[in-house]
């Protein structure tokens, strides 16, 4: 077997995504600034094997450039940690100075296929 049911699709999110923190990607590298720091993010409870941010996820000011933004991640630790899941954000967007961040409420979509 090879398909997972809406069931299991559910309670693999559910499980996974507690206690988890957003991370930023220049490609296949994490930001690696002093005033980058990962963001705690809770989700709704999933429907269809799919959930979504609960609320907006602000990153701090950026007090150097953190460059192109160009992929999403999610940890299970707000250092180091496992890598949970990692997609190319919707939009590229470069962080320079005084710039910040944000993933409005619901546009943190995880779904399992």
């Amino acid at each position: 077997m090879n398909h997972m049911s809406i069931f299991l699709k559910n309670k693999v999110l559910k499980e996974n995504l507690k206690s988890v923190y957003v991370a930023l990607f220049n490609g296949e590298n994490e930001i690696n600034q002093s005033s980058y720091k990962r963001q705690p993010v809770a989700f709704i409870d999933p429907v269809d094997g799919q959930t979504s941010n609960t609320a907006d996820v602000l990153f701090p000011i950026a007090g150097e450039s953190w460059g192109s933004i160009t992929h999403i991640g999610i940890f299970d630790s707000s250092a180091a940690g496992n890598l949970l899941f990692k997609s190319p954000a919707e939009f590229i967007k470069t962080i320079d100075i005084s710039s910040q961040y944000k993933i409005p409420k619901n546009y943190l979509i995880v779904r399992l296929k």
